[in-house]
């Protein structure tokens, strides 16, 4: 069977089981404006996976093969033991996605990009997918880099790739786990009460938690928060600047980006006379 349509399969099965259990266990009522906001989340899943399918052929699988062809990457040159490079491989993808996330909110190109899924006024598993097209490729981009460059083994690479899938999913879910699980489940995973702080529109919560699988580099790097101010019931998610009506928009949410840029042209052209020369006192 295709490694795609495998994947698809327990990208769907998660997603049911993680939906069905925000009904039954909920950590919050989050039912206003659900059928929206789901559409908008929805749409933008389909609309990057047909894009990763389509007009990325070369992921981050496809490059491990061709690495694993080409005898190309670290590992090839060390003649690393695939099992060894494989557990290797998978803790190193791991960390990239983390860096990569930690980037997403300090390089203002990057931040531009992610905004769209800290824009989401709700807290639940579509948030998960809740990602736009140009952040994916990006992301894409380089978890290709460091495929090739580690040449990771194609198993380890696919592994990691399901794994972020049902992790990312899980800690965005809408669901109670016992204080005591919770508790337990952090020092090995990413829990939703964990990730949910993530979410609070508080700069100082946005700006930790960082970790989709992982907590450790959270907890290395000093950018673990354990409670967020007020409790997990008063956390107000998304952006200071967008609670209005228009992220649970999906036009609004692919245009966002492009807002913002067209912000740093108007700056630039305020500062500058029409010959390119810049004005008095600029």
């Amino acid at each position: 069977m295709e490694e795609g349509v495998i994947r698809l399969g327990i990208f769907a099965g998660a997603f049911l089981v993680f939906a069905l259990l925000e009904i039954f266990i909920p950590r919050r009522s989050e039912s206003q404006e659900r059928p929206q906001r789901w559409s908008t989340n929805l749409i933008l899943s389909a609309i990057n996976t047909l894009m990763l399918r389509f007009a990325l052929p070369f992921a981050a699988v496809s490059t491990a093969y061709w690495a694993q062809m080409q005898g190309f990457g670290l590992f090839h040159w060390l003649a690393l033991d695939p099992v060894l490079g494989g557990i290797i491989a998978f803790f190193a993808l791991d960390f990239a996605v983390w860096a990569m996330h930690v980037a997403s909110h300090k390089v203002p190109f990057l931040w531009h990009l992610h905004k769209v899924h800290h824009t989401d006024p709700r807290f639940d598993v579509t948030t998960a997918l809740r990602f736009h097209p140009l952040e994916i490729a990006v992301s894409m981009l380089w978890k290709v880099i460091v495929v090739a460059l580690l040449g990771a083994p194609v198993l380890s690479v696919v592994i990691f790739e399901v794994v972020l899938n049902a992790a990312a999913m899980f800690n965005h879910a809408n669901i109670k786990l016992s204080e005591k699980a919770d508790r337990v489940l952090r020092w090995v995973i990413v829990t939703p009460d964990m990730h949910r702080i993530h979410h609070s529109t508080r700069p100082i919560e946005t700006d930790s938690n960082y970790g989709f699988n992982f907590p450790w580099w959270d907890r290395l790097f000093s950018t673990y928060v354990h409670d967020p101010k007020g409790g997990q019931e008063n956390i107000t998610f998304g952006l200071k600047e967008f609670q209005g009506k228009e992220p649970r928009q999906l036009g609004w949410a692919l245009l966002l980006p492009f807002k913002a840029l067209t912000h740093v042209q108007g700056w630039l052209s305020s500062r500058v006379n029409k010959d390119g020369t810049p004005k008095a006192g600029h």
